[in-house]
């Protein structure tokens, strides 16, 4: 077994055994597991390289249950953290859509807000840091310029500067309000008013469901909704450039909810919202802003309920005649996620055996010949050409490892090789051999004579 590469805090190194094993992904630590995919990487940092300078991009991650999908949504966020981005991200789910009569629209944006991260709160919860800091430079430069903070004309030169450096937010579809709440925020904190600002806090969380309880709070006559959430997302992206952060990335897993939606109409709804924020993105009308939903194959592709059921979203992103297994277009809307190879899972395990030994302090007595005895047990189930996914062959690795953990006295091979971690064999494909096998002389000896035609099959007996 090679020497362990790369030291890990044991927090880390708990949370990320600790989740692999429970099937999840890890918000932290991914670093050290991070195997392959380096396609698919570059494919969406060159997006990120778009979205710092203005633009916007729309991708859907596709593939099936336990393939890496939240893996990969994951390590992306990583990456554009580190690289000055604030990320959102949610989870759909029955009471969290892109559209919804009943604040299941508005539980979407209330889930980003709150997962709002950036490299110095990459947990989420980072809206006031976010706010706090922007003020605080404003005012620092409104001081720099010679207007004594301790002067009555300090708060107007400071509301002047957040007027004029967010002009180009007044503009936007709600652009107004959302100016007139910054300027609000900025007011208690003067004051240094803790419940007003609080209440701020609230109304961008989008927790107020009455306008009369906005306007009797705070003297606004508008509450995020159901139908409008979407643009306060977009006005959000353009309020954290001007705040020096690169832009804005929404992640949205779990699109099979929407697939899920027994009600047509309800399901055709959402899928009208998906295909606005999607001509958004590509038309230009969405700045500094990426998105990335990810689905299994069924969601997506399925003509009678999936994505694929409404036609203007078919039309767009449905790939062509020239996409095929091995030659995927990776710069196109839908990126689907090739498996794993059998050598990048190799290096997986030989990753998480040195994060597993870190853990508990011991070392494990695999050889990289019992890793490769391990992997070929997994892949030799019945349909693991297709079927098999990361998370089955991870899950199933540590538990290996917990087991020779707890009991030293065990050996490797005699672990892999008894009957628990032998798969079981096919007795269909068992079956059909024996059956060619016991005809194939007939087949042979009914073979047409030379110059018959092969459809000619009335001498064919068994």
């Amino acid at each position: 077994m090679t020497e362990i590469r790369r030291k890990i805090p044991r927090r880390i190194a708990n949370t990320v055994i600790q989740s692999l094993k429970g099937g999840v992904v890890p918000r932290i630590g991914l670093p050290y597991i991070t195997v392959g995919r380096k396609n698919e990487i570059e494919a969406l940092l060159r997006d990120v390289d778009i979205i710092a300078d203005g633009g916007a991009s729309f991708r859907f991650i596709v593939g099936r249950y336990g393939s890496g999908k939240s893996f990969l949504l994951q390590t992306i966020r990583s990456y554009v953290m580190d690289r000055g981005f604030v990320v959102a991200d949610a989870d759909l789910s029955p009471e969290r859509r892109l559209y919804g009569s009943k604040g299941e629209g508005l539980a979407t944006y209330r889930e980003l807000i709150r997962n709002l991260s950036t490299k110095t709160r990459p947990e989420g919860g980072a809206l006031p840091l976010i706010l706090d800091r922007f003020l605080q430079e404003i005012e620092a430069r409104a001081a720099a310029d010679g207007t004594d903070p301790d002067s009555p004309l300090f708060a107007g030169a400071v509301e002047d500067r957040i007027r004029s450096a967010l002009s180009s937010i007044s503009e936007l579809v709600h652009g107004f309000d959302f100016l007139r709440l910054l300027l609000l925020y900025f007011r208690s904190s003067l004051a240094e008013d803790d419940e007003r600002k609080a209440l701020v806090l609230k109304w961008f969380r989008g927790e107020y469901t009455s306008r009369a309880d906005a306007r009797r709070e705070l003297g606004v006559n508008v509450i995020v909704t159901d139908d409008d959430w979407y643009d306060y997302m977009k006005l959000f992206a353009l309020f954290l450039h001007q705040t020096g952060c690169a832009g804005m990335m929404l992640m949205i897993d779990e699109l099979v909810n929407l697939y899920k939606i027994s009600n047509s109409i309800s399901r055709q709804y959402n899928y009208e919202k998906l295909l606005s924020m999607y001509n958004d993105a590509l038309q230009g009308k969405a700045r500094y802003l990426g998105f990335l939903m990810s689905g299994t194959p069924q969601c997506i592709e399925d003509t009678r309920r999936g994505i694929y059921s409404y036609e203007a979203l078919r039309s767009r992103l449905q790939e062509g005649k020239f996409s095929r297994d091995g030659a995927r277009d990776l710069m196109g809307p839908v990126i689907r996620l090739e498996p794993l190879t059998a050598e990048e899972m190799l290096v997986l395990c030989g990753k998480l055996s040195d994060i597993h030994s870190q853990l508990y302090g011991w070392e494990p007595k695999l050889t990289d010949e019992d890793l490769a005895v391990f992997l070929r047990i997994e892949y030799g189930r019945i349909g693991a050409d297709s079927h098999i996914t990361p998370r089955e062959v991870i899950r199933d690795f540590i538990e290996l490892l917990d087991i020779l953990y707890q009991y030293p006295e065990k050996k490797v091979r005699e672990l892999l090789e008894s009957d628990e971690f032998q798969y079981a064999k096919d007795p269909l494909a068992e079956s059909r051999d024996a059956f060619l096998e016991e005809v194939s002389p007939a087949v042979h000896s009914a073979a047409p004579a030379s110059g018959a035609s092969p459809q000619d099959f009335s001498t064919f007996t068994l």
